[in-house]
């Protein structure tokens, strides 16, 4: 099941319903008018939705033509945002890149931040950059929706707490970090709005593609019109979702609706490509001494998106362009 927010001029917009193959939707608001409702009522919410998609798809109740760029984020605003970290290659290569070293516990405890929520960006809204210093940087990912998750949640139970799958931009301004985190207080500046696929889908969407908390399907990063990556997100993911929810239910639970990031999807094979330009700068300074792409611009694009064993793109495109703040 494929669930998206229109645009409707309000803050949170109105919950649909969408075809699997991206063409059409119903709007679900007899169900629950925003996807946070329904959420919050999942175990009632979630066989009405699934009835109403199998309608949709069987061509027994009004549709419309879906426009990609009608949409707003899934969750337009949401009650947290944390953001893993949990491809190993991507935090040796960026920690690199700053010249720190990486944590003595890096493989065996996650790290994890909490971002804004209140705003996020739609799939494609223009990323506003006030400063080009800034050092403007993509960071593709994959993400998961919580239902209500209590504290002391397992790994091994941590999967029932999953609802809906999703990407994103988690968008960085890299030349703002080491000097925020030489603070010893966290990212905040550095951190502006992440945006979010078209479509949150439930895990079934993506059948044997989701295991073991784990969505095994390539993510394709494309900048400028040209593809830089084409990342496997499954198999290096060293902390998969679960034990990422394990690790931040230690101390206090999270309520339906949270999102929980990936972080930047990764490998070790260069052939893949990248999800971020970070990581294809400090590739150059280790083979030629110094990098020489440039952060993004006003002007610069940049398209994620991931396909199903279908070839249908499963959460639709984040599709945006820089430009400075009006």
């Amino acid at each position: 099941m494929k669930l998206a927010t229109l645009k409707d001029g309000t803050r949170d917009g109105r919950l649909i319903v969408v075809k699997r193959d991206n063409s059409a939707y119903a709007l679900a608001t007899n169900v629950a008018l925003t996807l946070q409702a329904a959420l919050d009522d999942w175990d009632t919410k979630e066989p009405l939705l699934r009835a109403l998609a199998a309608q949709l798809e069987a061509g027994a109740v009004q549709s419309r033509p879906l426009d990609q760029t009608a949409l707003h984020a899934p969750l337009p605003r949401a009650y947290e945002w944390i953001d893993g970290s949990a491809y190993i290659n991507h935090v040796m290569l960026v920690r690199k890149a700053r010249n720190a070293e990486p944590p003595a516990t890096l493989k065996t405890d996650p790290l994890v931040y909490q971002g804004g929520s209140g705003d996020f960006l739609a799939p494609t809204a223009d990323i506003p950059l006030a400063d080009e210093a800034w050092g403007l940087d993509f960071e593709s990912e994959v993400c998961v929706i919580l239902g209500d998750t209590p504290q002391g949640t397992k790994a091994a139970d941590a999967g029932k707490h999953v609802k809906l799958l999703m990407l994103a931009n988690d968008v960085s301004l890299r030349n703002l970090i080491p000097d925020e985190l030489a603070k010893g207080f966290g990212f905040f500046q550095s951190k502006p709005a992440t945006a979010f696929s078209p479509f949150a889908v439930t895990p079934d969407e993506v059948g044997p593609a989701w295991r073991e908390g784990r969505i095994h399907l390539r993510l394709r990063s494309v900048l400028n019109g040209v593809q830089v990556g084409d990342t496997d997100a499954g198999p290096e993911m060293h902390f998969s979702f679960f034990e990422l929810i394990q690790h931040l239910c230690k101390t206090r639970g999270y309520t339906a609706g949270t999102i929980l990031g990936s972080g930047t999807v990764s490998n070790v094979d260069r052939a893949r490509g990248i999800s971020c330009l970070a990581e294809q700068r400090m590739i150059e300074t280790i083979e030629e001494g110094k990098p020489k792409t440039p952060f993004m611009k006003p002007g610069d694009t940049i398209d994620i998106e991931m396909m199903g064993e279908d070839g249908q793109s499963v959460f639709g495109r984040i599709s945006q362009k820089v430009v400075k703040p009006s």
